[in-house]
């Protein structure tokens, strides 16, 4: 029993994994290229020390977006609008700091706290939306995310820009009390070293996964949100108020949203303007999926993620087009959405054929020996 629910466990990953090599594979083939040269190529270039560094660094933002996605989705809400509220955050958290220059324990944490305010204050528009309202999160998130980029553009231009730089629009730059150290010093204390900045938002990320855990798996709150999500009756006469419970979900969701971009912001750039990475949001979303969303699964998700960017960027390199590590990144996804839901309805499908199995033998126990001719 054991050794088949092992089985099934690895079956999802692995068929995913090997329908899109197969996919991608073919693609190349079509293409005129040799796969085996292509992934050869990724593989050389993604087993770097600097590639390990670059994949943690670009799959932190990746894992806090998608927490804050999966958030949602266990709620069977679909928080699309993850995008536009890192953004709206990032802004006022830029401009926030720069502003002030406390120590910097409590620079840092003005800087995260008005993320977090920022990021809940804007998701909590679209759930309550649908809790007077009834109107689908889907369609008011991604309408909110157009509204979101018109507004940075707006009070980045007219409220928050720099004056000193006038090739492109950006806030002031965060004191050095704002900028978050860099992970190096720390692992050389322990023999490790890096050839490259690993970034110093990485414990932060860190700990938004245990909180997430903690939250939705060792909370009363955790698990009235499963249950609404699962069986919203179920939920409400148990005397869940499933409106508040939307609510609160989705303020949560976008708190963590909020968090999204303060990786970027205080190690890299130090600053928000036109060149702040974009599309965090919907790449947390793609995590989320290929994650399951558990906290352990979307860190892998996010590592697998940032690893194929990385591997494609060498691609060019053997005369073959990058836009086939996108192409690897979709079907693994849409493989993986795939074969998690078959491998999920098999499983389903064998416990309910044991339980009967199970009831039957029993039945057939209960029965007098001189009662069967």
């Amino acid at each position: 029993m054991k050794v088949r629910n092992v089985l099934l466990w690895l079956a999802a990953p692995v068929i995913a994994a090997v329908s899109a090599l197969l996919i991608s594979s073919i693609t190349l083939l079509l293409s005129g290229n040799s796969p085996i040269e292509a992934f050869e190529a990724m593989w050389d270039y993604v087993t770097t020390a600097e590639s390990f560094v670059f994949i943690i660094n670009r799959a932190v933002p990746y894992y806090v977006a998608a927490c804050a996605v999966a958030i949602a989705f266990k709620m069977n809400l679909f928080n699309i609008g993850v995008d536009g509220q890192y953004r709206l955050a990032a802004l006022f958290a830029a401009a926030a700091g720069a502003a002030i220059d406390l120590p910097a324990i409590l620079q840092v944490t003005v800087i995260m706290v008005v993320a977090m305010a920022v990021g809940g204050a804007y998701a909590a528009i679209p759930g309550a939306l649908k809790v007077t309202r009834g109107v689908n999160e889907v369609v008011s998130t991604i309408m909110l995310n157009f509204i979101a980029v018109g507004i940075t553009a707006y009070l980045l231009a007219n409220n928050f820009r720099n004056e000193a730089v006038t090739l492109q629009a950006e806030t002031e730059p965060l004191p050095d009390s704002g900028r978050l150290p860099s992970m190096n010093s720390l692992l050389e204390k322990i023999g490790i070293d890096l050839p490259e900045p690993l970034t110093g938002f990485l414990p932060f990320a860190v700990a938004v996964g245990i909180a997430f855990y903690l939250i939705i798996y060792r909370t009363r709150f955790g698990f009235d949100l499963r249950t609404s999500g699962k069986n919203p009756n179920a939920a409400r006469s148990s005397g869940v108020n499933p409106k508040a419970m939307i609510l609160k979900t989705m303020i949560l969701s976008g708190v963590i949203a909020g968090l999204a971009g303060m990786s970027p912001l205080m190690t890299e750039f130090g600053k928000y303007g036109d060149t702040f990475p974009t599309g965090i949001g919907f790449t947390g979303i793609a995590v989320a999926l290929l994650g399951r969303n558990s906290p352990g699964g979307i860190a892998i998700a996010a590592i697998v993620w940032a690893g194929i960017e990385r591997a494609s960027q060498n691609l060019s390199s053997v005369g073959v087009p990058q836009e086939i590590g996108q192409i690897l990144q979709g079907t693994l996804l849409l493989s993986a959405v795939i074969a998690f839901e078959v491998v999920r309805r098999y499983r389903l499908t064998l416990v309910v054929k044991e339980a009967a199995d199970k009831t039957a033998a029993e039945r057939l126990e209960q029965v007098p020996t001189g009662a069967v001719s």
